[in-house]
């Protein structure tokens, strides 16, 4: 998938009350900068990195510009939440995410669960699948690390994936890397060891556990590999 354009370079000033940050542009003009990520974003919000930032044309919006890339540890990192979605609807068309191909349909954001909506549903002759993407962008020593703050949400889902599966559906936690240096993909359980429990006992219950890694550029975004789950 292509980033919106135009895109603005510049190095991060600050991140703060969760969905802003300040940010200096090359030609030195500073800027806030609306974050579309609810994490910690721990790893990446680090004052010095190098961002990209698109910008929208709409005279509507309080704060025009959009964070979209971090440079971090070496790697670029996609940071905008709502991209995973479109990455993972773009490699099951293309075939790039072979386990979820052969299915007839493919609808977004569907009603189910507890008051949810599923991130991407298939259906066809194979039956109904359902998918939960998840974004990671925390790596520790090539460990992508899911989640990067404690989501009450995310176990949520994994429940109600949980009986997707016991009702004879098939139900699927999609792990999106949106950076290159992640060599496989784990629970992050010194952040969040509930999520961790019940990641494990969602697999365990049928759950399938995918991940794949993203190949990060300023300008595009694209899945290239899947990792192993490491539980």
């Amino acid at each position: 998938m292509l980033l919106p354009q135009p895109l603005f370079h510049g190095t991060l000033i600050r991140r703060y009350q969760r969905f802003l940050a300040d940010v200096e542009l090359d030609d030195g003009t500073v800027v806030t900068a609306h974050t579309a990520n609810t994490g910690s974003m721990k790893g990446c919000a680090v004052p010095g990195n190098r961002v990209v930032l698109s910008v929208s044309d709409n005279p509507g919006r309080k704060y025009p510009y959009s964070w979209e890339l971090v440079h971090a540890d070496g790697f670029w990192a996609g940071i905008n939440t709502r991209y995973p979605n479109f990455l993972a609807r773009e490699g099951i068309l293309d075939g790039t995410i072979a386990e979820l191909a052969g299915y007839e349909n493919l609808r977004e954001e569907v009603p189910y669960g507890e008051g949810s909506r599923i991130d991407l549903l298939l259906n066809g002759t194979r039956g109904s699948c359902y998918i939960e993407v998840k974004n990671v962008t925390l790596v520790e020593k090539g460990a992508a690390l899911f989640p990067d703050a404690v989501t009450l949400r995310g176990q949520k889902h994994l429940r109600e994936l949980m009986e997707v599966v016991r009702r004879g559906d098939r139900g699927v936690n999609l792990f999106v890397v949106q950076r290159g240096d992640g060599e496989y993909v784990a629970p992050a359980d010194g952040i969040d060891p509930a999520y961790g429990r019940m990641l494990r006992e969602a697999a365990a219950n049928g759950v399938e556990l995918l991940a794949y890694r993203a190949e990060v550029t300023p300008g595009e975004i694209r899945l290239v590999q899947r990792l192993p789950v490491v539980l």
